[in-house]
């Protein structure tokens, strides 16, 4: 089922049992975090909380939490569909007969039919609220951990555009609540929004900032999809939704927005004003520090009237963004392997947080190839600040861990097999030396040979037959299991 909007969304998880409803009044200091983090650890539903201190608006969190909700959130029965329709745009070639001109002619024109659609209204817009009045504190954002600056919105589809091309970009940066009508925009050095706000700095120009809450949940993750440069967010939500993303012209800056959006937050940053921002809970289940980042000055407010406030929290994994991280981690593998044919499969263990350590299983074809890997994935997008990376042969599967584990204990040779590197590193890593830079680890866990500093012979692992498995196997009852 492809969602329209979040209110579409909700309806499906609670007729299928995805989703309990919280009636009695709770608060969104620490109460919400506590009974949500409880809730996640044990792979429950997502919740939907009616009655929220101090808010008119019910709040909805944990929505993304399982596999199930994700692949819904997705309009797919797998996370792997998705990276197939991907590689089958990836290897499109020029046509050599009229059978392949007419199937290149049909892909064309369903990328063309992912293009946003411009519309002159949208639900996003049935109310209003105008800067006088109250704005942000409508809202129920939570404050998630008893060390957090503040409140904090976690779940926001931050909107720029790039002053010198008019390219719209989205991205999602989490936003300190500072009071009515500010928050912090907590946009990282390599991210397209602080490329954006650095360019309208150098212009002394003040920018224009939309942030959509809510909305279709195809919109929300691609906010947080690692695209390449060219490919939009809003046409990445139509490829996923299979069909466009209607979009609307915001009341009070040049940008447009989701016309299904729950909440639209229009308003400015001013690139000579910075503010303290954090401390704040992180993914990485440990605080990330206060540091001085870009003020959001919110001079609008619009909303449906059945609007619904998404958030999400982070802490110690699992939680909910460990789900959609998941999603990533499968879809965009088509897009590694282009740039890295051998490699075969792809996990980000939960445990590491997705930043700090990849398992990589690989074709093994000639000495040396393993380390190859490793350099190439050191100097390519995101995953450039990936601080282990560890390489298997291809007939590993990277999601059995005891297997992982002993291969690793086995297989590696610390002094011939240890690559150690320094680079850059993601901004929440609290072990670097430095902020954004510091150590890291290759590992070669493939099989070696002689070219490799291998001085003996590999072992031969030990295997059963087939035939004896498959004996076995008929016979199993009768032994009396």
């Amino acid at each position: 089922m492809i969602f329209k909007n979040q209110q579409e969304f909700i309806k499906k998880l609670e007729s299928l049992g995805e989703l309990k409803r919280i009636s009695v009044e709770v608060d969104p200091e620490l109460e919400i975090t506590e009974i949500t983090d409880r809730v996640s650890k044990d792979g429950g539903p997502a919740l939907f909380f009616e009655n929220v201190k101090g808010s008119p608006f019910p709040l909805f969190i944990n929505g993304f939490g399982s596999y199930k909700r994700m692949e819904m959130a997705l309009n797919c029965s797998s996370f792997d569909d998705i990276a197939a329709r991907i590689e089958n745009h990836l290897k499109i070639k020029p046509p050599e007969n009229i059978k392949d001109k007419i199937k290149t002619l049909f892909l064309l024109k369903e990328i063309a039919g992912y293009t946003p659609k411009k519309v002159k209204r949208g639900p996003c817009q049935e109310r209003v609220l105008e800067s006088d009045g109250s704005l942000l504190d409508m809202l129920p954002i939570l404050t998630t951990w008893p060390n957090d600056g503040g409140p904090f919105i976690t779940l926001p589809i931050v909107i720029t555009k790039d002053p010198e091309n008019n390219i719209q970009n989205v991205g999602m940066y989490r936003m300190h609540k500072y009071d009515n009508k500010t928050t912090g925009m907590h946009w990282q050095y390599n991210k397209d929004g602080a490329r954006h706000f650095d360019k309208y700095k150098n212009q002394g120009k003040r920018m224009d900032v939309a942030v959509a809450l809510g909305g279709t949940p195809a919109v929300t993750y691609s906010a947080t999809a690692p695209l390449p440069p060219d490919i939009g967010e809003f046409m990445f939500a139509g490829f996923i939704n299979k069909r466009p993303v209607e979009l609307v012209k915001a009341k009070t800056v040049d940008l447009f927005v989701p016309a299904e959006s729950d909440f639209i937050l229009e308003g400015y940053v001013d690139p000579d004003e910075a503010r303290i921002e954090g401390p704040f809970g992180d993914h990485t289940g440990f605080y990330s520090p206060a540091d001085r980042y870009p003020v959001f000055h919110v001079t609008c407010i619009t909303c449906r009237k059945d609007a619904v406030y998404p958030t999400t929290i982070v802490g110690k994994p699992p939680m909910e963004d460990c789900f959609m991280a998941k999603a990533t981690e499968k879809i965009f593998l088509p897009l590694i392997k282009m740039l890295v044919p051998e490699v075969v499969d792809m996990e980000l263990p939960m445990e590491g947080v997705f930043h700090n350590c990849a398992l990589i299983s690989i074709d093994k074809q000639f000495p040396g190839q393993a380390k190859k890997v490793i350099n190439i994935l050191w100097g390519l997008g995101q995953i450039s600040s990936t601080k282990f990376i560890a390489v298997f042969d291809k007939d590993i599967d990277l999601t059995d861990s005891a297997t992982v584990v002993w291969k690793l204990l086995n297989n590696v040779d610390p002094k011939r097999d240890l690559l150690i590197s320094e680079g850059p590193l993601d901004a929440l890593d609290h072990s670097a030396p430095y902020p954004n830079f510091g150590g890291k680890m290759g590992i070669d866990a493939t099989r070696k040979t002689v070219e490799e500093g291998m001085g003996r012979s590999w072992p031969e692992e030990i295997s059963m037959t087939d035939e004896i498995k498959q004996k076995v196997e008929k016979r199993w009852k009768e032994y009396g299991f």
